[in-house]
């Protein structure tokens, strides 16, 4: 198979889908790889090193063009849809329920669209979406440290206080991957931390995790609103893998809120789980709306692209090389999570999140396409 690798063009993301190493692994496998000249630059890997590990080194139009399988990092942009074919298999993060416009491309275009943020483990795990929700809730608490700050809006206090000063408190919606690294993160700087999520079992993990440093509440409409009130920091950690995100942060709730408490919607890829979110850019990050600042980008773990690159793709490799080796349709057959993973496929949308998201959308399992 010939494996494609370009540069992402979204606002100030650096990660790349492929490193070096990545790429002697296909080539070992007896794969062609065709990077874009200057595609992993931002993480810090030289056209040198792709060419050394066996890649050809093309124009971004001839990798498009050239490949089978094409490997990057986020969605495709509208000035990337023209690419789109036929067989084309694209593996990358697409939070389709979100876009309906890259949605109706992709199904358009006839694109095998894997994408990483639905792919799950029979175990129920997601383990190309971990590494990222790992780096994103750890970056939730550095960025939004930064916020509280006067000089950007914020009220100006410190996470961790001081003696005679109280420490801020911290406001975790979601318990999962990325509120568990919110917490482990806002808790070793000194805050006070509250975690809230529907799953009792959940909620009793990390009450064992975090041997009772922190509070841990369920779920519901009225303890968030009084969780919310008294936050200097709110952090939206809500997943539906491939869904839209459930608007748990209510409009309602910014002028109960303390003027220049920050809001970090992590969950912004999804739709955001905030009703005062929308999508912004790592050069112009913040905004405030009813005195509350909201930090809302949606490509967070770019910020820190060499890490996150390697994290990625230590993740992305084995599932890649599966559908390199035996073609996505066997790869689905043989390995139900690669099926997890698939969200559209010959025309049909077959991710049934996905296809919850929308009225008009049929949901069709890839099972009895392939």
């Amino acid at each position: 198979m010939r494996v494609g690798c370009v540069k992402d063009i979204k606002n100030n993301e650096f990660r790349v889908g492929l490193t070096p190493d990545n790429v002697k692994s296909y080539v070992s496998a007896g794969h062609e790889v065709l990077v874009e000249r200057g595609a992993g630059v931002g993480s810090g890997f030289s056209d040198e090193e792709y060419s050394a590990a066996g890649a050809q080194l093309l124009s971004a139009a001839e990798v498009w063009s050239g490949c089978d399988m094409m490997v990057k990092v986020k969605e495709p942009l509208p000035e990337e849809y023209a690419f789109f074919r036929d067989g084309l298999v694209l593996f990358t993060y697409l939070h389709l329920a979100a876009d309906r416009p890259q949605m109706d491309a992709l199904v358009d275009g006839g694109v095998k669209a894997v994408a990483y943020e639905t792919l799950v483990e029979a175990d129920g795990s997601l383990p190309l979406l971990a590494p990222m929700s790992q780096i994103a809730g750890r970056l939730a608490l550095q960025e939004g440290a930064k916020y509280l700050e006067k000089t950007y809006g914020g009220e100006g206090v410190l996470l961790a206080g001081v003696p005679g000063a109280p420490r801020a408190n911290v406001v975790v919606i979601g318990g999962g991957t990325v509120g568990a690294n919110a917490a482990k993160i806002a808790t070793g700087m000194g805050a006070n931390v509250t975690v809230l999520d529907i799953s009792l079992k959940r909620l009793e993990q990390l009450d064992d995790m975090f041997g009772g440093r922190i509070q841990t509440l369920y779920s519901t409409d009225a303890n968030i609103e009084r969780a919310v009130a008294d936050a200097d920091r709110v952090i939206g950690a809500v997943l539906i893998p491939g869904g839209s995100t459930p608007k748990l942060f209510k409009r309602e709730y910014l002028p109960k809120m303390r003027p220049g408490a920050v809001f970090v919607d992590v969950a912004i890829d999804q739709g955001g789980c905030g009703e005062s979110s929308h999508v912004t850019t790592h050069d112009d990050p913040v905004y405030i709306e009813e005195g509350v600042v909201h930090y809302c980008v949606g490509n967070m773990p770019g910020a820190v692209s060499r890490t996150s690159t390697i994290a990625l793709t230590n993740a992305t490799l084995r599932y890649g090389l599966e559908i390199a080796d035996k073609g996505l349709e066997q790869a689905t057959k043989d390995n139900l999570a690669i099926a997890s993973g698939v969200n559209t496929y010959a025309g049909k949308v077959t991710c049934k999140n996905l296809a919850d998201s929308f009225d008009d959308v049929d949901y069709v399992d890839v099972l009895s396409l392939v």
